[in-house]
């Protein structure tokens, strides 16, 4: 592509796209690893992963190969017919949360459609009432939002599909008391990613586990953003740094995001009497599981199995959270992995977020005073490095400007 063809792709970005994210930051052109380039050939560290979502970072062989090969070969069928592929991730992801021939997977191509696929699941049991929590984000179509905190993103599309009670999370005496004997399912983040990566208590998924059996309630876990070896182990609710051990599987637990890569996927899993509850005609989709995207997820797995990346991201996640937690301006750093949040001094994390973009970083701010780190598994400790020995810098330059 040369120069004219580039053009103001921002001015052309206004005129044809609606207007649903704002202005576009920068136009990007390419990447290779945890580095992207933009259309002045400009290189930054990607430290967000497409919101966690580039597992293997930028142009992986791998991801690459596996994409290419069965593109090659198959590419897409309707879900009349079954391909190897999309059979094979099925059961893997069965084998990795510890339910083989304990449950069944429902495949879309999206977070939000995951969801929406439980959401649909619960109502099965004859039930209604649905519990999530203050500060849950579960996605933007109708159904996902109806379970998602925020006002902002709520109110403009009311009224939602409703029954949801809102309790505060990692509160398990809230819980106990909003979940009933008329409650369909209780709906929980292992990490909250949207709120700022926000844990809870180290018991609190066991106690809701706890909560749900005693009222023939379904535990649904959204790992869409935590999954896939994001928090340093296949599952954040396997992990020690985020749920003490349990022996009782979840009910329900969702994956897109880092499943396949950046191959758009989605995924329902349900065990036990849940995996059943969805039958011929109630829900379906046409592009979810083809065999390309089943495919580019199966390298995902293969490859964070083959290259150890759920050890270095335990270890690389330690050493960045000491890094950033080491300058006072921070006043308290979170989670699991490679999925960090950390809490400012002040509430500057846009002009924070503006900096480090400048500076060859790309960061995120969910609220005004968090900033949130996603980055590619594949990042490399000199890579991670690059940014703590600038981060001390980019503070002072953030707080210089708007203090």
């Amino acid at each position: 592509m040369n120069d004219i063809e580039i053009g103001d792709v921002k001015a052309r970005y206004a005129e044809s796209l609606m207007n649903t994210f704002g202005p576009p930051k920068l136009v990007l052109m390419r990447g290779e690893g945890a580095h992207v380039w933009d259309d002045a050939g400009k290189q930054y560290l990607d430290l967000l992963g497409g919101i966690a979502v580039n597992s293997l970072g930028h142009a992986h062989p791998a991801l690459v190969d596996a994409v290419t090969t069965q593109m090659q070969r198959l590419g897409h069928v309707s879900n009349f017919f079954a391909t190897e592929p999309q059979v094979r991730l099925a059961e893997r992801l069965l084998e990795l949360l510890g339910a083989t021939g304990q449950g069944k997977v429902f495949f879309a191509n999206s977070g939000a459609e995951a969801n929406e696929a439980a959401l649909k699941l619960t109502r099965r049991t004859g039930r209604t009432h649905i519990v999530a929590t203050e500060g849950a984000f579960h996605g933007r179509t109708m159904g996902a939002l109806a379970l998602t905190a925020k006002a902002a993103y709520r109110e403009p599309f009311e009224p939602l599909p409703g029954n949801v009670t809102f309790v505060a999370y990692g509160d398990p005496a809230a819980l106990a008391d909003a979940v009933t004997d008329r409650t369909a399912a209780v709906i929980l983040e292992p990490l909250q990613g949207e709120a700022g990566v926000v844990a809870p208590p180290l018991r609190y998924l066991q106690q809701a586990r706890e909560i749900t059996a005693e009222h023939g309630a379904l535990l649904w876990l959204d790992e869409i953003q935590t999954g896939v070896g994001r928090t340093g182990t296949w599952f954040a609710h396997q992990s020690p740094a985020v749920a003490a051990p349990q022996d009782t599987l979840a009910d329900i637990v969702t994956l897109a995001k880092g499943l396949a890569g950046g191959f758009p996927i989605g995924a329902c899993i349900a065990t036990g009497e849940a995996a059943d509850l969805l039958q011929p005609g109630n829900h379906g989709t046409t592009f979810g599981g083809n065999p390309v995207a089943a495919a580019a997820a199966l390298a995902v797995l293969d490859t964070i199995e083959k290259e150890g990346l759920l050890e270095h991201v335990t270890a690389l996640g330690h050493h960045v959270r000491d890094g950033l937690a080491a300058d006072d301006r921070v006043t308290e750093v979170r989670g699991a992995g490679l999925l960090i949040g950390l809490d400012l001094s002040e509430a500057l994390s846009a002009e924070v977020t503006a900096v480090a973009l400048e500076a060859g970083f790309i960061i995120n701010n969910p609220t005004p005073e968090r900033i949130r780190l996603a980055p590619p598994l594949v990042l490399t400790q000199p890579e991670a490095d690059s940014f703590l020995a600038a981060w001390p810098g980019i503070l002072d330059a953030a707080y210089e400007t708007a203090l």
